[in-house]
């Protein structure tokens, strides 16, 4: 089977990767594309993919409509040349519309619920995989898991930590640190969204770093006042920095996810957040969500120093009970993508056949 995933955003690389090693190891045939938004090509490099990138996204709305266009032809001669049996991604238009043209099935995974961008791929798309955590209903097409995309790359059957990561980051015994992320507010669902602003994001580092370290990661470049707090590794080591972070903290919902299902703590600042962070604060209790708000803000930061002068957190048993109420994502989606179109008439007729993953 030859395969193409386009990607869209660095968290679908992680999304993706460990479906495309065990694919490959299966002897099918993967290719990525993607277009450059802050660290992809070099996340798909790090791993060994075979990928084509389509050159940087486009910030401006008229850019970004012009960028369907040619992002579109990009992705229909990628696959003219690499002829794929089927097509694979987080919503993405390019390759819908691609498969369409070309009459082969377009796969996609859904959790943002940006309906701007479901109305260009839905059309096109054969099946779209959400979870199955409350969300807007998308008809036909719609077979749910149980699961969330993050456990695709942290469930503990594809991911352990490692603590040698600590050696790297300088961090001494015993010694906490925060992760915060701040993002750039340039796609499509960022519409009338502000962020932190710089004297919100200040006082966060100000007090936080009276309880713990702290390393920034962020889509734009850091002001002067934050440099010498950006993170210094590469980003492919990140997920092992969150496993044995105190805190998470930021405007990222998957970075805060993913600290939340490895069993750190986690705040999101977000006008509306997303419906796997309000699930996820809601059942488990590891992610908590607040708005963009001046006020709330303050919150957020009074939340993080509260939760950094708790002590022992135990986060093996808290990634714990999150996995075991799930299922394996990526043992799923190989089965499911493998098997197409037969695994759509399984789940269409027996959804508790995906239980087969935990």
């Amino acid at each position: 089977m030859r395969i193409l995933i386009d990607i869209g955003h660095p968290g679908h690389v992680h999304l993706f990767k460990h479906f495309a090693m065990k694919m490959s190891d299966k002897g099918h045939s993967i290719l990525f594309t993607c277009r450059e938004k802050e660290f992809e090509a070099e996340l798909l490099r790090s791993y060994g993919f075979q990928f084509i990138s389509f050159g940087k996204k486009f910030r401006s709305t008229i850019g970004k409509i012009s960028g369907l266009l040619k992002f579109d032809l990009l992705e229909l001669k990628a696959a003219l040349k690499f002829r794929p049996d089927i097509f694979l991604s987080h919503g993405s238009p390019y390759a819908a519309h691609a498969a369409w043209l070309l009459q082969k099935p377009h796969i996609s995974l859904e959790d943002t619920f940006n309906f701007e961008q479901i109305r260009l791929y839905k059309p096109f798309t054969d099946v779209i995989l959400t979870s199955t955590y409350s969300h807007p209903e998308l008809g036909e097409k719609n077979i749910k898991y149980s699961g969330y995309h993050e456990l695709a790359y942290l469930h503990p059957k594809v991911f352990e930590p490692n603590a040698e990561i600590l050696k790297e980051l300088g961090i001494k015994s015993g010694e906490k640190y925060v992760i915060m992320r701040f993002i750039s507010w340039n796609a499509t669902h960022d519409i009338g969204h502000k962020g932190m602003s710089l004297k919100d994001k200040l006082e966060a580092v100000n007090r936080i770093s009276k309880y713990a370290k702290v390393f920034i990661s962020s889509e734009n470049e850091l002001p002067s006042e934050l440099k010498k707090y950006k993170f210094p590794l590469s980003p492919n080591k990140m997920h092992d920095v969150i496993a044995f972070a105190e805190l998470v903290f930021g405007e990222s919902a998957t970075m805060a996810t993913e600290g939340a299902v490895l069993g750190v703590p986690a705040i999101y600042i977000d006008n509306t957040s997303r419906f796997y962070t309000k699930d996820i604060e809601t059942n488990f209790g590891t992610l908590f969500n607040y708005s963009e708000s001046d006020a709330d803000q303050l919150k957020a930061i009074d939340k993080a120093c509260e939760l950094l002068l708790k002590q022992n957190i135990d986060r093996d048993a808290r990634r714990k009970k999150i996995a075991e109420s799930k299922i394996n994502v990526t043992e799923f989606l190989v089965w499911f993508v493998e098997n197409y179109p037969g695994s759509k008439m399984v789940m269409k007729k027996d959804p508790q056949y995906q239980l087969n993953f935990r």
